[in-house]
């Protein structure tokens, strides 16, 4: 009888143990953040763990074409949230490898700043949380320059010869020219792309460096005395040197959103929507992009934000969705136009 209990008494302890431990790698044990190195600050994952009970195993990729392969090769299993840029988006959704959002888990939902909704990658809101935006602006020394740059086209001067420095995004870059010519980031027209290349050409004379790697501390250490940069950039620049200028090009305003997704087979959804509720309160919010340096997508943020950091991370006024345009996907032909055209444009700054 005693041996009898003991099996059971046994028994009955691995079964809790079992049941422990099962818990911890349950839908609420376990958020799989998948994103780049570095997107939150470490207070905020900490919190929404203490918060929660959920803790956060953060992995993170070097490009969106490497996500996109893993989720792809995962079936849209095997993580959680992604947070990525909103033309892989885009393929994500097509290719099926996201799912629908239940709004109702989403608390916060209404803090969501509507310019930043309904977006070419997911017109309907149905799948995507904006998180963070970047315009493409111009940040400048006026001392090195020696007047005022109010658009792309005043790169080209003369006088900044050998001082403008430009970020490695070659969309971007033939982008600005396209601008200064007067056509859409996303022509299909193989001619036009080729003319902008042309228009880059006569900009290598004045190009110092091209990298994508802290180009602000270039512009802030007076290497160069102009730079087309990521908004993260601009951000430490600005806060660095209050004397520096930004310019919003005239020829139009280009802009990009990275959001988050829920895959479609993620394992643990309901953590998913815990966290992106977290991170879409007020005061989360706010902590986020101080930390990001990108323009602030959440509306009721925006007081949240240090009077120091604010012209930084909140749009103007004067902006809108009639003069902006975000850099979409392509044509394979026009694709391969345009990196013709960047590796002529890179050999000509050399």
């Amino acid at each position: 009888m005693k041996k009898m209990t003991c099996l059971l008494l046994s028994l009955l302890l691995c079964l809790s143990l079992f049941a422990g431990c099962s818990g911890k790698a349950g839908d609420k044990g376990e958020l799989v953040l998948y994103t780049w190195e570095g997107m939150f600050p470490q207070e905020v994952l900490d919190g929404f763990e203490e918060e929660t009970g959920i803790s956060v195993n953060y992995a993170n990729f070097d490009y969106d074409e490497t996500m996109l392969a893993k989720l792809e090769a995962a079936s849209g299993g095997e993580y959680d949230l992604v947070l990525a840029d909103d033309y892989i988006i885009e393929t994500v959704i097509q290719e099926g490898l996201a799912q629908k959002l239940d709004k109702e888990k989403l608390s916060n939902w209404g803090s969501i700043n509507p310019l930043y909704q309904g977006q070419f990658f997911d017109p309907r809101d149905e799948y995507t949380v904006p998180h963070g935006a970047g315009v493409q602006t111009i940040v400048y020394d006026p001392e090195i320059v020696g007047g005022e740059i109010k658009g792309y086209g005043d790169l080209w001067d003369p006088a900044l010869a050998g001082n403008v420095g430009l970020i490695a995004n070659y969309r971007v870059i033939n982008g600005m020219a396209l601008k200064v010519l007067g056509k859409s980031y996303n022509v299909e027209d193989t001619g036009d792309i080729q003319a902008a290349g042309q228009k880059l050409l006569e900009l290598a004379p004045n190009v110092r460096l091209i990298k994508d790697d802290n180009l602000q501390d270039d512009l802030i250490s007076g290497e160069v005395g102009a730079a087309v940069m990521y908004t993260s950039q601009a951000t430490l620049a600005l806060t660095t040197r209050s004397d520096l200028k930004v310019a919003f090009p005239e020829e139009g305003i280009g802009f990009g959103i990275m959001a988050s997704f829920i895959p479609a087979n993620a394992p643990h959804p309901e953590a998913a929507y815990q966290f992106m509720d977290y991170i879409l309160q007020p005061d989360i919010s706010a902590q986020c992009f101080e930390f990001l340096g990108y323009y602030c997508t959440n509306k009721d943020a925006e007081e949240k934000l240090s009077e120091e950091t604010r012209p930084y991370l909140t749009l103007p006024d004067s902006f809108s969705k009639d003069n902006m345009e975000m850099i979409e996907n392509i044509s394979a032909e026009a694709m391969e136009e345009h990196q013709k055209v960047w590796t002529e444009f890179k050999a000509a700054c050399e």
